[in-house]
């Protein structure tokens, strides 16, 4: 199998980096699928990793899935390849530590796609993103047409899908898909600037996640149940004895958390 995606472990701060790495422009192959699940299992379990950053290099994010590939699917084949990537993505979406997306250069097709499973997407300047399957008479595989509509809404993901157009950072902001814009050169190192703050924080950010992912769908009456359930959770950890602790001796904001 090819090496094309990386893992990066920085212990000094619990931060680690997965580095997508298939010139030129990082297209998504079905090797680099499986290679990106093959990583998150690895980290999922990994207490030592409390923040994942994603980046594709300071050119490029990922220009798209490999249209190589595509002559040789069938209608079989092809919804056996969307099973595949969507199982992958959805290993990075659910993974307890809190991730973000580093999008610098193009990140289009299966690469938005990968950028739309973190927590956070901060983007250069210069960045664009965009799902451009319909000029090839597909549509997004991946998952696009699902999470770029909940966090764009249903009219501004159908434009996107309809017309494949990609979108700059100011206007990828604006409309909620992106968190924040950088510049270039330095999105990187904020991304794990931004990352290494997460990975200060307490093991009840994984609860904070699980709740709000398990209970985006739900009627409220279910959600609440999710939330309860992750609050009681909370209540098993050594991080919530030391806040707790913390906030009587000190008052708020002075806790050290162990991520346990």
């Amino acid at each position: 199998m090819e090496d094309n995606v990386h893992l990066e472990r920085d212990s000094s701060t619990g931060v680690a980096v997965i580095r997508l790495d298939r010139p030129k422009v990082n297209a998504i192959s079905t090797s680099m699928v499986r290679n990106l699940a093959a990583i998150a299992a690895e980290i999922a379990d990994d207490m030592t990793v409390r923040a994942v950053v994603i980046t594709g290099g300071r050119k490029v994010f990922a220009a798209g899935a490999d249209i190589s590939e595509f002559p040789e699917f069938d209608v079989a084949s092809a919804r056996a390849f969307s099973n595949t990537f969507n199982e992958s993505l959805l290993a990075v979406e659910q993974l307890p530590q809190i991730t973000i997306s580093a999008v610098n250069g193009y990140a289009l097709g299966g690469g938005l796609e990968v950028a739309l499973t973190t927590d956070f997407r901060m983007i250069a300047e210069d960045g664009r993103i965009g799902l451009p399957e319909i000029q090839l008479g597909l549509i997004p595989g991946g998952g696009g047409t699902q999470r770029l509509t909940r966090l764009a809404g249903v009219t501004f993901a159908k434009e996107m899908v309809y017309t494949g157009r990609h979108v700059g950072a100011e206007e990828a902001l604006v409309h909620g898909i992106v968190s924040s814009v950088h510049d270039p050169d330095t999105l990187l190192d904020e991304a794990i600037a931004k990352a290494t703050e997460y990975a200060k924080g307490p093991a009840s950010l994984q609860m904070a996640k699980r709740a709000i992912l398990d209970g985006l769908h739900l009627p409220l009456t279910d959600a609440v149940q999710v939330e309860a359930e992750q609050f009681g959770q909370c209540f098993g950890t050594e991080d919530n004895t030391i806040g707790v602790q913390s906030f009587l001796e000190n008052g708020p904001g002075n806790a050290e958390f162990t991520g346990r």
